[in-house]
């Protein structure tokens, strides 16, 4: 199959929607099938492939209700003139999905669409978008959720939507199987003895990091570190940790807290050598820092975010820490009494183990990119003709 994937950013830039793109991509490819990309311009990319995967840069950015910036008529020209078997559109509300809705009446391809979560859909502004969406959600030929109790599926099961699958998210086996000679502990000075807790999410004030600080800093737990790392540095986000992070070194003798960035190989020993994960984050759609922590056997504790609960329904690696729900649908850990529950965990043994082998089987024998890749390619052979209908 000639496949194209469009999404916003991809490599070399980093984070979760991108990742997804990756995985899946670069499996289709082993198994054959030709992949293009199409994506925004990125001032690193020094390259037109990777691993296989061809990537069509365009120099736009914006959405639909924002307004663009480029030459959105090349992209829509490179869309309608191509000769691709499916065009799979991931996450709404970007352009590289945008500028598709008007012409997908004249697309040839099969057409998929992977919302990703519907983030502005509480949004006054995003009103006239989603009441538009009905009708183009009806004209892709299938719609993918990662989720079957998350908000996107849910307004497509209320609007009679019927073009329907639901394929999960994932992390890579080989990342986590890989043994890499890293001391991550000894490299960040931490001591050996101490209960190692931590949070992987780019410092751009939505994943939780402030409110990670002061839960870690009421639970009444010795001889712990708190370790938040990820890219993307907001001010907001850098200042409020630094601040905290200064207060932590005066006041709490046996506890430390390191605010950083680190490179990917050090990430994966810093999620192994974890004794918990804690993700108190305001929004997500299918969090791929969950399965990563189930992959590194790490327990977790998550906000009610995204589908979160369904993840720990499916798996039994992790707990929800109490959260509220402002009116915008944006999530917010109870502190105190998610300091509590933090409490609670680090001090029960058996109940971290008991998540941390539930967990890692769950992910071992469903949610590995290897498996959901299975499924992609499955769905596109069948919009095809390659297979008979499941």
């Amino acid at each position: 199959m000639k496949i194209l994937h469009t999404v916003e950013f991809y490599e070399p830039s980093h984070g979760g929607m991108q990742e997804v793109v990756k995985q899946i991509s670069e499996r289709l490819i082993q198994k054959g099938h030709s992949v293009t990309v199409a994506t925004s311009t990125h001032p690193a990319r020094m390259f037109s492939t990777l691993n296989g995967v061809t990537i069509k840069e365009f120099d736009i950015s914006g959405n639909l209700v924002n307004g663009y910036r480029g030459d959105t008529s090349a992209y829509q020209q490179f869309l309608l003139n191509s000769d691709f078997d499916v065009i799979v559109n991931f996450a709404a509300q970007q352009w590289a999905t945008d500028l598709m809705l008007p012409l997908l009446p004249r697309i040839k391809a099969k057409k998929v669409s992977v919302p990703t979560g519907f983030s502005g859909l509480q949004s006054p502004r995003y009103h006239r978008y989603f009441e538009d969406m009905k009708t183009w959600m009806q004209q892709y030929d299938v719609n993918v959720f990662h989720s079957t109790t998350y908000q996107d599926i849910l307004f497509a099961r209320e609007n009679g939507i019927a073009n329907i699958a639901v394929i999960p998210n994932a992390s890579s086996r080989e990342e986590f199987e890989e043994v890499h000679d890293i001391d991550i502990k000894k490299i960040l000075s931490i001591p050996k003895n101490h209960f190692l807790v931590i949070l992987v999410g780019s410092h751009d004030g939505r994943k939780g990091h402030a409110e990670a600080i002061e839960i870690f800093r009421r639970a009444q737990i010795k001889n712990a570190t708190l370790v938040i790392t990820g890219s993307v540095f907001s001010q907001r986000c850098y200042w409020a940790c630094k601040c905290k992070e200064f207060l932590f070194r005066f006041n709490n003798g046996s506890k430390s807290l390191i605010v950083t960035s680190l490179p990917r190989p050090q990430i994966v020993e810093l999620y192994k050598a974890a004794d918990l994960f804690m993700f108190p984050t305001t929004w997500e759609c299918s969090p791929l820092v969950l399965f990563e922590a189930m992959a590194a056997k790490t327990p977790f504790l998550v906000t009610d975010a995204g589908n979160s609960p369904e993840i720990i329904e499916w798996t039994h690696g992790g707990l929800l820490l109490p959260t509220q729900k402002d009116k915008n649908g944006f999530s917010h850990p109870e502190i105190q009494s998610s300091a509590e529950l933090l409490q609670k965990v680090a001090n029960d043994t058996n109940m971290r183990t008991e998540m941390q082998e539930s967990g890692y089987r769950a992910w071992r024998d469903r949610f590995t990119w290897e498996n959901i890749a299975e499924q992609y390619e499955h769905l596109y052979l069948t919009l095809c003709g390659s297979l008979g209908i499941p």
